[in-house]
């Protein structure tokens, strides 16, 4: 199971324990390996306005701090940063402010500086929204292809981020020029708008289009988020929870990542499976101990 503990969005700021610091997004980290997570899936935000960043130092913070705190749980850091798109509404040649559209060394200048046991690269260009703001997620394949490289050469494990079924399609791609090694890890990313819609059909027709030997799990964004986890384990594939995806235990009830984590497990042990233990993950994806 992957926890994805804060994410780069806005966020709801009546969360009374949102993090945002490197100290509260490196405990809520343990906080989920503590209550069963065996990956954590790591944005950093600015300390001092609670946005998402690119900040190298924050996330070297961020991993010093999880490393140092002895608890085993695979690092994943994402790699998605750096390509988000505001066109002028008079003129799409044009960037608005707030665009962020970054070079490949720019993007990967945190994963060289941290090392973590995995990253995303998101297998995805599209039209977005986040909390009411439309931009176009942008991710060339040129700028793939060389961050795929990288991550190979660096020894990080790429957990691709498949929105849709023609980014599988590229994904298979990236494996038959070599630039995938091991079992390749794919995520589903459900219920963004004007991607694939977070149900059984959907997914069903994903899985459907994976390479032999691929590793895969699903989230869900919002109310979706716990349906998806009961979905995703009777396919056969791995979850991923965490308040990126969702806030709320249930209506109005804000939750935490650790609590998040053991709905989860719960939801999977009444369906009559076992979540992996990190151990078990890095064989599972091929990663070294």
């Amino acid at each position: 199971m992957s926890c994805a503990v804060t994410g780069n969005a806005p966020f709801n700021r009546k969360h009374p324990a949102f993090p945002v610091t490197p100290t509260q997004i490196a405990a809520a980290c343990v906080e989920a390996a503590d209550a069963g997570a065996a990956i954590a899936h790591i944005h950093v935000r600015d300390p001092q306005v609670g946005g998402g960043s690119r900040d190298p130092k924050l996330f070297k913070e961020v991993t010093d701090r999880l490393r140092d705190s002895g608890r085993d749980i695979l690092i994943n850091l994402t790699g998605g940063l750096g390509a988000f798109y505001k066109p002028d509404p008079a003129n799409d040649g044009r960037a608005m402010a707030g665009s962020d559209v970054a070079s490949v060394d720019e993007r990967m200048e945190h994963l060289e500086l941290c090392r973590p046991d995995i990253a995303s690269l998101d297998i995805n260009t599209s039209n977005q929204t986040e909390a009411g703001e439309e931009f176009i997620y942008m991710n060339s394949t040129q700028t793939l292809r060389a961050m795929a490289a990288r991550y190979q050469a660096l020894g990080i494990k790429p957990e691709l981020e498949v929105f849709g079924a023609g980014d599988i399609e590229f994904g298979k791609a990236m494996i038959a020029e070599g630039l995938i090694d091991g079992p390749p890890m794919f995520q589903f990313v459900l219920g963004v708008n004007w991607c694939t819609k977070a149900d059984t059909l959907g997914m069903y027709y994903m899985k459907q289009l994976l390479p032999p030997g691929a590793v895969w799990g699903a989230l869900g964004i919002g109310r979706e988020e716990m349906p998806v986890v009961a979905q995703t384990a009777i396919l056969g594939g791995n979850i991923r929870v965490g308040l990126e995806d969702n806030l709320y235990l249930e209506k109005g009830v804000f939750a935490t990542n650790g609590q998040l984590v053991e709905r989860a497990r719960s939801i999977v042990h009444q369906l009559g499976y076992e979540c992996a233990s990190v151990a078990e993950t890095r064989v599972m994806l091929g990663i070294g101990g």
